[in-house]
C-alpha cells in the first residue's frame, strides 16, 4: 500500500448498492448526499449496483452474474457476492474503500486485501439486530450475516451512523476494537427538506388538507412497527386522518397481512389512508409539512433519518426510544419518545396513541415542536458537517492511526 501522494487528497472508492436513480432506503439516501460532499473534499469514484449512470461520480454499476440473479433459498444473496467480487476488482488506484451496509461491505473488505489499501465500512444497520429477515431471505441471511461479520471485524474504521448504533456494534461484533468505531451522524439537505405549502399535493393523494394529520413513511418490514401503528390507530383520535405511506413489503404475506390490518381499521375508525405506491420526495415532504405529527414506531432503528427529515418540514414527532432515534428526538422539546418492550407491546401501543393524541389536543405545542426540531436539524446534521467527519477518519486511518 503506498496511499496518497503527500499533498494530495486521497482517492476514495464509495461502494454501495444504492446510488441515483435507484435509491429506495435510508442508507442510500446516505450515499446519495454524502458522495458529491465529499467530492468537495476528496477524490471521490462511486461503485454501485445496478443499470449504468450518467453521473460523473459514478465510476462502475455493476449486475449480479447470470447464472446467481435469480431468488431461490439464497433469497438472491449469492448474486450480491458476485457484485462484491466484481466491485473488488472495479476499484483498482484507491487508495481507500468505504462501503456502506453488508451489500457492499463483503466487496469493500475483498478490495483492501486485494489491493493492499484500507477498508472504511458505515454501518446502516446491524445483521444480528434484524433477526426477522430470516423470513424475507430463508438461507440467505446466513450469508449476508457472514458478509458483515467478515467485513466488519476486519475493517480499518467502522462509522457508526448513531451512538446507540456504535454500542451495537461492540455488543454484537466483540472481536471489534471499540477504538476503530467512530460515530458520525447522518446528514439531509435542509433545502430539499423544509416546511412547505402544497395543499394541491395532498388533496391529490387523497389527504385533507383542512383535517389534522397522523403520518407514517416507511417500508412494509417487521423493523418499521407499522403492525403497531395499526394497533393503536384504534385509539387515536377518530377526527385525525391516519396517512400510511407503505413501501414495498419484504414479503408477499407480510404485505397481505398489514393490508388486511389497515382495512380492518379503516372499517372501525375511517379516515385512513393508504399510499402503497411510490410518492415523489416533494410529495413527502409536502405530506410532512402538512402533518400535525411524524410518527415513527420502528423496533430497530440504527439512525432514523425518516425522523431528521420531517424534524426538517418541522413537524413535531413521535418515535420510539430506540437505536439512533434517542440521539435525534429531543424528548419533550421535538416530540415524544416512547419507550419498546418487546414483551409488552400492549403498553407501547397505549403509550403510542396517548402522546400522538397530547399533540393532536393541543396544535400549537405541536407546532413549536415542530419549530424546534427544524432549528435543531440546520444546527446539527448538514451534509458538510458530514462529509468532513469522515474526511478525518480517511486521513486517520490511512495515517496508520485508530478511527
Amino acid at each position: 500500500m503506498t496511499g496518497p501522494v503527500e499533498g494530495t487528497p486521497p482517492r476514495v472508492a464509495l461502494l454501495t448498492r444504492e446510488f441515483p436513480p435507484e435509491v429506495y432506503g435510508g442508507a442510500g439516501v446516505h450515499v446519495e448526499h454524502l458522495a458529491p460532499a465529499l467530492a468537495e473534499l476528496v477524490e471521490v469514484a462511486v461503485h454501485c449496483f445496478g443499470a449504468d449512470r450518467p453521473s460523473s461520480l459514478v465510476a462502475g454499476a455493476y449486475r449480479p452474474w447470470p447464472a446467481l440473479a435469480v431468488g431461490g433459498p439464497d433469497g438472491g444473496t449469492l448474486g450480491v457476492v458476485s457484485v462484491g467480487l466484481a466491485m473488488a476488482a472495479g476499484v483498482a488506484g484507491a487508495d481507500l474503500v468505504h462501503s456502506h451496509t453488508w451489500y457492499a461491505n463483503l466487496g469493500g473488505h475483498l478490495a483492501g486485501l486485494v489491493h493492499g489499501i484500507p477498508h472504511v465500512m458505515t454501518a446502516h444497520s446491524l445483521e444480528p439486530m434484524r433477526p426477522w429477515k430470516a423470513e424475507q431471505l430463508g438461507g440467505g441471511y446466513a450469508l449476508s450475516s457472514f458478509c458483515e461479520r467478515t467485513a466488519i471485524e476486519a475493517a480499518g474504521a467502522v462509522i457508526a451512523v448513531s451512538a446507540a448504533m456504535a454500542a451495537d456494534i461492540v455488543s454484537a461484533y466483540p472481536a471489534v476494537d471499540p477504538a476503530r468505531v467512530v460515530v458520525v451522524p447522518n446528514g439531509i439537505d435542509v433545502d430539499a427538506y423544509r416546511p412547505v405549502t402544497a395543499p394541491g399535493v395532498l388533496e391529490r393523494l387523497g389527504v385533507d388538507p383542512g383535517r389534522p394529520s397522523v403520518l407514517f413513511v416507511g417500508r412494509m418490514t417487521r423493523q418499521k412497527g407499522i403492525d403497531l401503528l395499526l394497533a393503536a390507530g384504534v385509539s387515536i383520535d377518530p377526527q385525525a386522518q391516519l396517512v400510511l405511506c407503505a413501501g414495498a413489503p419484504d414479503t408477499a404475506e407480510l404485505g397481505a397481512e398489514l393490508r388486511s390490518a389497515a382495512a380492518d381499521l379503516a372499517a372501525r375508525r375511517g379516515r385512513v389512508v393508504w399510499l402503497e405506491s411510490m410518492v415523489d420526495r416533494s410529495d413527502v415532504v409536502a405530506l410532512m409539512s402538512h402533518a400535525t405529527v411524524f410518527v415513527c414506531p420502528s423496533v430497530y432503528e440504527p439512525f432514523g433519518l425518516i425522523n431528521v427529515e420531517a424534524m426538517a418540514c418541522a413537524t413535531a414527532v413521535v418515535a420510539t426510544a430506540t437505536g439512533g432515534i434517542t440521539d435525534v428526538v429531543v424528548h419533550g422539546e421535538t416530540g415524544f419518545l416512547v419507550p419498546f418492550d418487546p414483551a409488552d407491546r400492549g403498553a407501547y401501543v397505549r403509550e403510542l396513541a396517548e402522546r400522538v393524541n397530547t399533540l393532536l389536543a393541543d396544535p400549537a405545542r405541536a407546532a413549536a415542536m415542530g419549530r424546534a426540531g427544524r432549528r435543531r436539524v440546520v444546527g446539527s446534521f448538514t451534509w458538510s458537517s458530514v462529509a468532513a467527519r469522515t474526511v478525518d477518519v480517511y486521513r486517520r486511518v490511512l495515517a496508520g492511526s485508530p478511527a
